[in-house]
């Protein structure tokens, strides 16, 4: 019991260790969502790497995205695969996004963007990852994930931290999935600071 109370501790302190504190005055703003330039994590600087936005029918602003790497690369593969703090924070601009929504659209995008193989031996987790997006999205709420190597990819939705897949391979297939060659064209080059 002592042994349990210890761990859930041990693991909250470092779940506050993990929330990013933005360290730049410079921003980039996207569809008026203001970037930091640099985010702190785990006592590592992150860079902005790239921004990117969604809209759907052309006209609704979905929501807008950054990511944060220790080491920016216009590389696909590097975001993917490299051993280095990773970071997105997804900030929406409608209430259209629902929990229904997010959580189908999460399972249809991670599904296609992977080899059936991995999404088999990764369904449990990704199921995991797709029932923590359980709350309807709003003008200013966010999402956020955080990479980091040796500990896994944690949510952080809607100010909360949900939990943490373990290991590296789910967090490639995530990374793959926002990045990869079957990702959002705009998204992805958005991400990778290929967009002009």
């Amino acid at each position: 019991m002592i042994r349990r109370i210890l761990t859930g501790v041990v693991a909250a302190a470092w779940m506050v260790f993990l929330i990013p504190t933005f360290s730049s005055a410079e921003t980039v703003e996207v569809l008026g969502v203001k970037f930091p330039r640099e985010t702190v994590i785990e006592g590592k600087t992150l860079k902005l790497n790239g921004v990117s936005w969604l809209k759907k029918f052309g006209v609704v602003k979905v929501y807008a995205v950054g990511l944060y790497l220790e080491n920016p690369t216009h590389d696909a593969e590097t975001v993917i695969s490299s051993q280095q703090i990773k970071y997105m924070r997804t900030q929406y601009l409608t209430s259209k996004a629902t929990a229904d929504k997010l959580q189908e659209g999460f399972v249809e995008m991670i599904t296609t963007a992977n080899p059936a193989a991995l999404v088999e031996a990764h369904k449990a987790d990704i199921n995991t990852y797709a029932s923590w997006l359980d709350k309807d999205m709003a003008p200013g709420l966010t999402s956020e994930s955080i990479y980091v190597p040796g500990k896994g990819l944690t949510l952080i939705y809607q100010d909360q931290v949900k939990g943490t897949i373990p290991g590296d391979a789910f967090a490639q297939m995530y990374y793959q999935y926002n990045v990869g060659e079957k990702a959002d064209k705009k998204i992805r080059e958005g991400l990778l600071g290929l967009e002009k």
